[in-house]
């Protein structure tokens, strides 16, 4: 499923726009917040004013609106929110119909890590994702069941990003907001009192640990002294009252003491909440470390399956995102969740026959390029 397309800007504005889709005409006096998607040379300009952007399906257009031609729209849809740029790129921020959405707070991180799905960018965007996602917030009609707050690392907006989760707060109540951070801002417990003060009703962070020797954590994420910085984050936010759970990203450089850090998680962070065992995602930096990541997932069932004893023997909440059924041995197919995003998730030809599909996660989208060799399809009379 495509959340980016580009076209073509007319020119007419010079700073983002965030608007609700709607690909039919809207009486006048409710196109403030609407961006209206169609073949805008089939109408009349007067019939175009009052939108806050236009989305044209066909060649350029005339009349005084922001808008962008030439794109790819067919994935866009009524009530989706969209930012437009005007260098011409069109991002789905928000879609109503989807269970996968998300909150992309900056750009910025100060990890990099080996597998990073999303390579930071050294740009300040503060001001920028701050209005335009207190203007997305704003144009969400019904309250969503969750949302994910994610970046690069949300804690480098500052205080601002307290702003956002207030606004979250107090426009739904009832939404299930979980915040993707690498936990090592929480560190300074003058930070995270702040963040325990705005008593979201529903709200945990995802934190990831890699290792439990620091060096190892440290080299995963390419920042020393980052291992200290996170435990300590970690256990400030369990001091603070807040939820926590831990994401471990499974790859060649974190399988060998995988058993170790179960063994570190329940004995340091017993207080989390979940413990996410995570197959590596082959976009971003991975591809290029590849070499030093990759480890066939078949090859590690023995090592994934003591760490799952550890930890949910001892009573810990554990789950196995982003494997398949096929390559995991049975004994693990309880902890095996369908974690993919709808927008990235897709099953391979070998699947088709698969009488297990309906209860598999599949794969990122890219896994065609890269994949365990042992993906095939299951027979359930066969496992019976």
């Amino acid at each position: 499923m495509r959340l980016t397309t580009s076209g073509i800007s007319n020119g007419r504005f010079n700073r983002p726009i965030v608007g609700r889709i709607s690909r039919e005409p809207l009486p006048l006096d409710s196109r403030r917040d609407v961006v209206f998607l169609g073949d805008t040379s089939a109408l009349a300009p007067e019939s175009l004013l009052g939108y806050r952007a236009l989305i044209s399906s066909t060649g350029r257009y005339s009349g005084e609106s922001p808008g962008i031609s030439a794109v790819n729209h067919e994935h866009l849809l009524t009530g989706d929110i969209v930012a437009l740029d005007p260098s011409g790129f069109v991002r789905t921020l928000y879609r109503p119909a989807s269970d996968h959405n998300i909150v992309f707070a900056t750009g910025r991180c100060n990890s990099n890590c080996l597998m990073c799905s999303q390579p930071p960018k050294d740009v300040d965007d503060t001001d920028a994702m701050v209005s335009r996602n207190l203007e997305l917030i704003r144009l969400i009609d019904n309250p969503p069941k969750r949302l994910v707050i994610t970046g690069g690392e949300p804690t480098l907006l500052g205080e601002r990003l307290f702003t956002i989760i207030e606004a979250l707060r107090d426009k739904f109540p009832t939404t299930y907001v979980h915040m993707l951070s690498n936990g090592r801002t929480f560190a300074w417990p003058s930070y995270t009192a702040k963040l325990a003060a705005l008593r979201h009703p529903d709200f945990m962070l995802g934190i990831p640990v890699y290792s439990d020797d620091p060096v190892i954590h440290d080299y995963v994420v390419q920042a020393k002294g980052a291992f200290d910085q996170t435990v300590l984050g970690i256990q400030q936010l369990a001091r603070f009252g807040l939820r926590v759970e831990i994401r471990v990203v499974l790859h060649a450089v974190t399988i060998p003491r995988l058993a170790y850090l179960a063994e570190y998680i329940y004995r340091n962070l017993t207080f989390a909440e979940h413990v996410a065992l995570m197959g590596l995602e082959n976009i971003g930096y991975a591809p290029r470390n590849m070499k030093s990541l990759w480890i066939d997932p078949a090859d590690y069932q023995s090592e994934l399956e003591d760490a799952v004893e550890i930890l949910s023997s001892r009573g810990m909440n554990v789950s196995i995102y982003n494997h398949q059924l096929c390559v995991l041995r049975r004994s693990l197919w309880k902890f095996s969740r369908k974690s993919i995003s709808d927008w990235k998730n897709i099953y391979l030809k070998a699947c088709d026959a698969c009488q297990e599909k309906d209860r598999c996660g599949g794969f990122f989208q890219w896994a065609d390029k890269l994949h365990s060799a042992q993906i095939r399809p299951l027979v359930r009379q066969a496992l019976s």
